[in-house]
């Protein structure tokens, strides 16, 4: 026994490894996000990348301003924060930098980036696969994952103040539904707050794993009659609404990174649904990805789905929108383009929204372990049902 004491002592320890820059699934773009420093010394890489990346592929400066510190002072969510990278700051003074440009060497590879994915796109077998049953790999995701994919989203309040109003002691009957609840990371923090007895908080996803996620939380279990969360499975884009609600009784609805899941021949139903739920007066709170975000071009080969639409690894689908795109959408006007070459976009007309505020939230975020940068691009609106139009789209009669 002494000897295996002493073997066991004698054994080489193992080092620690040092964690990779980069991922596998990002190596193919080194040249625009990391800091090549192979060749440098340790005083000149404390010289010349003191700023973060080289300056052929920096982020676009702004003017240096007088002001000694720049606060995320905001009376306005969507302006997102005023952490602006100007001239002589420290890139890796903080982890992200609001109302990033991206530089012209970066926009050429989004370029390179999607004729390639376009050209080496997802099989019309797989296209099937995928396009067929999308609540199949959802619950295959959430089976996988559970609740702890996803973290609770703390920042709802400040980018959509309402959900903060509507939980107060004294603000009176209220309707939320959250539209692709996934584990509740939406649901449970609004939950949380509450403090109003009369609001109603209803949490749906297509995926019955997920609804199962959420319904064996003990913040779900241990609600009191009458609760206030009711999570139930159902399809955005279906011909059926909600368990327990109906037409023009929904006060607001919550879409964070769900309309992207769907594909673009869903979106009309999508949007007539959400306006049937709606009252007159009713909001929808509405976060995506946009265009040129670093999650559509890390894309590779076998992606590609059809424009701007993509699966991921896991089976899941994801959209990546234009601003000018989003604001037709929420408006009524659906494209439908043509399957047949030639033939010029139509437009489906659906009874639209007010689209109250759209805005484009452009980050850089930063890791100063492994120096590199990364650009990410959402969406983020308000869209209103007109305060005289009911579920059909028509003046409500005096």
């Amino acid at each position: 026994m002494a000897e295996s004491r002493q073997d066991e002592t004698t054994l080489p320890v193992r080092q620690k490894q040092p964690r990779q820059q980069l991922t596998k699934g990002m190596e193919h773009m080194r040249e625009y996000v990391a800091i090549d420093d192979s060749n440098k010394t340790s005083q000149q890489q404390a010289e010349e990348d003191a700023y973060g990346v080289p300056a052929t592929i920096e982020p676009i400066r702004k003017p240096a301003t007088d002001s000694q510190s720049n606060p995320q002072k905001r009376s306005d969510p969507f302006q997102f924060g005023t952490r602006y990278l100007e001239e002589g700051d420290d890139i890796f003074a903080h982890n992200a930098w609001d109302h990033v440009e991206v530089d012209p060497q970066y926009t050429e590879f989004i370029a390179a980036q999607t004729i390639f994915q376009r050209e080496n796109q997802v099989s019309d077998f797989d296209k099937k696969r995928f396009n067929d049953k999308p609540e199949k790999w959802w619950d295959k995701f959430y089976s996988n994952n559970q609740a702890n994919f996803f973290k609770d989203r703390k920042w709802l309040t400040q980018e959509f103040p309402v959900l903060a109003e509507v939980t107060k002691a004294d603000h009176g009957p209220c309707t939320v539904l959250e539209v692709g609840a996934g584990a509740g990371n939406t649901a449970f923090p609004v939950l949380a707050m509450n403090s109003n007895p009369g609001l109603k908080l209803h949490a749906c996803d297509y995926s019955a794993k997920a609804i199962d996620v959420i319904r064996s939380q003990e913040a779900y279990t241990s609600q009191q009659e009458p609760r206030v969360l009711q999570a139930d499975v159902w399809d955005a884009a279906g011909e059926v609404l909600p368990p327990g609600l109906k037409p023009g009784s929904v006060d607001l609805i919550v879409m964070i990174f769900i309309f992207s899941a769907l594909s673009p021949d869903q979106w009309a139903q999508a949007v007539r649904n959400v306006h049937t739920l709606l009252k007159p007066g009713g909001e929808v709170l509405f976060r995506d990805y946009g265009r040129g975000d670093l999650a559509q071009v890390r894309f590779k080969k076998g992606r590609y789905l059809d424009e701007n639409f993509y699966v991921r690894g896991d089976g899941t689908r994801v959209y990546f929108f234009e601003e000018d795109e989003l604001r037709e959408i929420w408006s009524g006007n659906i494209p439908a383009n043509s399957k047949d070459e030639g033939e010029a976009p139509t437009k489906v007309q659906v009874p639209g929204l007010q689209v109250l505020n759209l805005a484009v939230d452009r980050r850089m975020l930063v890791n100063r372990q492994r120096k590199i940068k990364m650009y990410r691009c959402w969406m983020q609106g308000r869209f209103r049902k007109a305060s005289n139009e009911n579920e059909n789209g028509e003046a409500a009669k005096a």
